[in-house]
Formats: structure tokens, C-alpha cells, sequence
């Protein structure tokens, strides 16, 4: 409804002013509080409801969904790249969209889905920064003049929606599997039974959550460590909102749970050579959450060829896309080269060959 809309937004930007002399806040990922950019004071975010954070809420694919994309009044950006919407909360703005780099201009009211739970900033600006020099350091082969295109790259602080599923599979399989090699090589066939028990199955609810995203993210993640959705902790950062609904989170997702279906499927065969995968399956359980991950975007260009590099704003994992020097490949290339052919020389001389 628009009005409990607007008095919601309301709350949350008066929820960021400092007690103490009336400025803005910004979250700290360091204190885990909000800090006024005026006086310093540092503000607890007072979330009540910490122990509902990792609360699921069962789904039936039955029924009509009760949970409804609601009108917002925040601030929303869209970007004219990548088509991305994102949401700027407190005084921090930027001009560049977290996702791409690409120019955001201000959208209209933003029709989204009320997120239930996010885990904070925990890595600070200057702690990605750090890791991304560490990650650099480790990169064979890369130009000379990438540690200074990272040390110049955009960083930028986004909260990634995400859902977690969880869901019971009752399957039938088929499937083909091979033994022996040459003449000897056969194919048979096997089928079976298998129940499959799935517990917080991490998926992107956005498209722009790209498997570099979702990977700097995924061994991160954990339940507890959930927070009540609370302005506060995305103030100084970006966001982008749910637009999914539960049937097209499902949906969006179904090529992964299929692959990890399979892949599950051919760990209970335990043959060799498993092909020709087919199965059925009844599925029942199914619980959701709706959640932000927080996540810190590098992007560069080497070449005129857009690239980026992530780190898990929760304990700094970091993932990335690189150049390769040509020069240095040749380089490696010729010593593998010239100490395969000493090798070879000083093996033949031993009376070795």
C-alpha cells in the first residue's frame, strides 16, 4: 500500500540522521555500526527481530503466492548498460552502476519484493582493496601494468539479491554407463531410487548476478549469520532489490538444481562412463528466503576489454578477470621449452635413454 510504503522510507531515512548533531550516517563494515560522516558518533542498528532472520517461509507451487511485489518511493537507478536497477539508501550516491560501470540515470517508483534478511558489510573499503592487491600478486603471467589498473578501478559496495531454497526430491533415474576399453568396451543400462535433501541451495534472484558474483559469494554463506533487513546497514552502499517472484526464482534457477540433480544422480551410480541421464522427480518442502549479500565490484578495462573483480564483502574471498602478457607467455613457454630439452640431454648422457 502506498501509504504504509512512504511511512516505512520515511522511518528508515530518519533512522539514518545522527542523534548527536543531526548528520548523515553510513554504515561501517569495521565498528558494524552506523557512523555520522559529520561528528563520528558511532550508532548501534537496532535489529530486534535477530533471532526471525533466518526464519524460512514455506512455498506451495499450488497455491496463489501471498507475498506481493510492493511500490517503493526510494531512490532507484537504472543503468543504461546492462539494464540494472539499483538502490542508493542515505547521502551516497554514484553515477556508475555497481554491476557494469555503466552510466545510472534516477528511475521512476521501483515495484519490488520486501527483503527479509541481508548479512552486513563485514570487509571494509580498505580491506578489499588489500585483497585485491594480494590476489594481483598471485596472477602468473599478467601484465606489468595490472596492479596499477586495479589500484585505479572503481570499487564499489553492492548488496546482491539472493534467494536460498530448500527442498526434498523423491527421484527415478535412468541411465547409461560404459566398462572396458576397445573391443571390450560395453554400455549398460541401471536405474534406481534416490531421495535428495536440499538445505539452504544459494541462488542468484537477479540476472546480473553473474557466476564470478555468485562464486565470490557461495563458500561464504552462512544462516546464522543473517540480520532482520534494516536501512542502516545499506546506507554508504548500493543494493539491488528483489523483482522475483518465488515461481520465477524456481524457474530461473532450475538449470543449476537440474545439474546438481545429475551430478548426484552419477555419484549414486558409482560407475565410470554414466551418460544418458533421466530422471523424475516429486518434489516436496520447498522453503525460500529472500536475502542480501554484500559484495565489492572492481572494474577496469585492459585493452579497450571491460573486466572486473569481486570480493565477498563478508570475509574477502576474492575472484576476478585477468589479462595475460603475450611476452610472458612466451617466456614461460620457451624456459619449459629449454629445461624439457636439458633434461632430456642430461638423461641421455646418464646411459638413462
Amino acid at each position: 500500500m502506498p501509504g504504509d510504503s512512504t511511512e516505512r522510507v520515511e522511518a528508515d531515512q530518519a533512522a539514518l540522521s545522527c542523534a548527536a548533531c543531526g548528520g548523515h550516517c553510513i554504515f561501517s563494515p569495521l565498528k558494524g555500526k552506523l557512523e555520522c560522516t559529520s561528528c563520528g558518533t558511532a550508532h548501534d542498528v537496532v535489529t530486534p527481530e535477530d533471532a526471525d532472520a533466518a526464519r524460512e517461509f514455506a512455498y506451495d507451487p499450488e497455491a496463489p503466492e501471498n507475498d506481493p511485489p510492493e511500490l517503493t518511493r526510494e531512490r532507484i537507478y537504472q543503468c543504461r548498460n546492462c539494464g540494472g536497477a539499483v538502490l542508493f539508501v542515505g547521502a551516497t550516491l554514484s553515477e556508475h552502476c555497481p554491476y557494469c560501470n555503466g552510466p545510472v540515470v534516477l528511475g521512476t517508483g521501483d515495484a519490488g519484493y520486501r527483503t527479509k534478511a541481508l548479512i552486513p558489510f563485514r570487509a571494509d573499503h580498505g580491506f578489499a582493496r588489500r585483497q585485491m592487491r594480494a590476489w594481483v600478486g598471485k596472477r602468473l603471467a599478467a601484465p606489468g601494468s595490472l596492479p596499477a589498473l586495479l589500484e585505479d578501478a572503481r570499487l564499489a559496495g553492492l548488496y546482491a539479491p539472493f534467494w536460498t531454497f530448500d527442498s526434498h526430491e523423491a527421484l527415478r533415474y535412468w541411465a547409461k554407463y560404459t566398462t572396458g576399453t576397445g573391443d571390450k568396451r560395453r554400455t549398460h543400462k541401471t536405474s534406481g531410487a534416490l531421495q535428495i535433501a536440499f538445505d539452504d541451495l544459494l541462488m542468484p534472484a537477479s540476472p546480473h548476478v553473474t557466476p564470478l558474483i555468485r562464486d565470490g559469494i557461495l563458500h561464504d554463506f552462512d544462516p546464522g549469520s543473517l540480520r532482520p533487513f534494516h536501512a542502516g546497514y545499506l546506507a554508504g552502499f548500493a543494493a539491488e532489490r528483489h523483482h522475483q517472484s518465488v515461481a520465477q526464482g524456481l524457474a530461473a534457477n532450475a538449470p543449476d538444481k537440474k545439474l546438481l540433480i545429475r551430478n548426484r544422480i552419477r555419484h549414486h551410480i558409482n560407475k565410470s562412463g554414466v551418460h544418458d541421464i533421466r530422471y523424475q522427480t516429486d518434489t516436496t518442502g520447498i522453503h525460500y528466503r529472500r536475502i542480501l549479500l554484500p559484495v565489492w565490484i572492481a572494474h577496469y578495462s585492459y585493452d579497450g576489454k571491460p573486466m572486473k573483480v569481486v570480493v565477498s564483502g563478508i570475509d574477502g574471498r576474492t575472484f576476478g578477470e585477468r589479462p595475460f602478457s603475450k611476452w610472458k607467455l612466451a617466456a614461460y613457454a620457451a624456459a619449459l621449452s629449454a629445461m624439457a630439452i636439458a633434461l632430456g640431454l642430461a638423461w641421455g648422457a646418464g646411459g638413462l635413454l
